[in-house]
């Protein structure tokens, strides 16, 4: 059992299917959620919040059912929303304390956690500010703070660094991070960056048209120390794959004499060109590399790509 189990789930907003058959265990401490517009991400978390009933199938979060279960899921969910949600004219701290006594704590625990939120975040001596004096960086800090106040067992970020600049963007990453090393909560985040997913997550989620393109954990291809290689050649065949094959290489091509191999140890770039030589084919470029989440996530993406989605190559 996961964090987060998906079985079979498909939503239906409408008449349009938006989640059509995910089926998955997300098990990672951090789970990045990845996908392009439209791709089901939003649909995927408001279902996991039980604001949108499975028409098929079911997800659960630490066991409990999503739709069943709603009320005692939130009450163990941080959520920091991507647009913002704020009441103009309450102070910071009062905002926080509000946020987590909707969250289910009495007024003066909540009191003091919206204090430690605060401050955790950098906007201590900012917290008796009204919001709408904050700039958009401390406005995104004091969403993270009002996730956090209540003590969930997960913190769901939407585009945590959304509109933020360099310096405020990795504050927000170090934040996560410290979240991560402190170890008591865990996270899913979802953002159309592939640096953010890359530095905070040790899991991904890919949805493509409602459905799971791909599910990585990263850390474990972090540490496969596979050597990878990129071929575009010219009058590639099947029987050039399976000659490559036959040297212990995984093999996937791509259409326009495109090659993604993962190499065995025991072989050599010269083996491959006399592979191509005996079989007429032209080897224009030869890139050797590690494989990357940008990789998996454009892997994930390429509509003409036949392959399954758990191959990784």
């Amino acid at each position: 059992m996961g964090i987060i189990d998906l079985e079979g789930l498909e939503v239906r907003l409408g008449n349009r299917t938006v989640l059509n058959g995910l089926t998955g265990a997300l098990q990672g401490h951090v789970i990045g959620l990845l996908g392009p517009n439209g791709a089901g991400k939003s649909t995927l978390i408001n279902t996991l919040l039980g604001f949108h009933r499975p028409s098929r199938g079911s997800a659960h979060v630490f066991g409990l059912d999503t739709h069943r279960d709603r009320a005692q899921i939130r009450a163990g969910i941080g959520y920091m929303p991507e647009n913002d949600s704020f009441i103009g004219n309450m102070s910071g701290v009062r905002f926080v304390r509000y946020m987590a006594e909707l969250a289910g704590l009495p007024a003066g625990k909540a009191l003091e956690r919206a204090h430690e939120a605060l401050f955790f975040v950098g906007l201590g001596e900012v917290r008796y500010r009204q919001v709408s004096t904050y700039s958009l960086g401390m406005k995104q800090l004091i969403k993270l703070a009002q996730a956090l106040a209540h003590g969930p067992k997960l913190l769901i970020l939407d585009e945590p660094t959304n509109g933020l600049d360099p310096i405020a963007r990795q504050r927000m990453i170090q934040l996560i991070k410290d979240i991560r090393k402190e170890g008591s909560v865990r996270l899913l985040i979802s953002s159309h960056l592939l640096p953010d997913i890359d530095e905070t997550c040790d899991e991904v989620l890919i949805l493509k048209n409602g459905r799971i393109a791909a599910l990585r954990n990263i850390e474990e291809e972090r540490r496969s120390n596979r050597s990878f290689m990129e071929l575009e050649t010219v009058g590639a065949t099947e029987q050039f794959s399976v000659r490559i094959r036959g040297l212990g290489c995984e093999c996937a091509c791509f259409p326009g004499g495109r090659i993604k191999l993962v190499i065995p140890d025991h072989v050599e770039a010269r083996d491959l060109y006399v592979i191509a030589s005996e079989q007429g084919v032209q080897i224009r470029r030869m890139n050797q590399r590690r494989d990357s989440l940008e990789d998996i996530f454009l892997r994930a993406m390429d509509q003409e790509w036949a392959g399954p989605a758990h191959v990784s190559l």
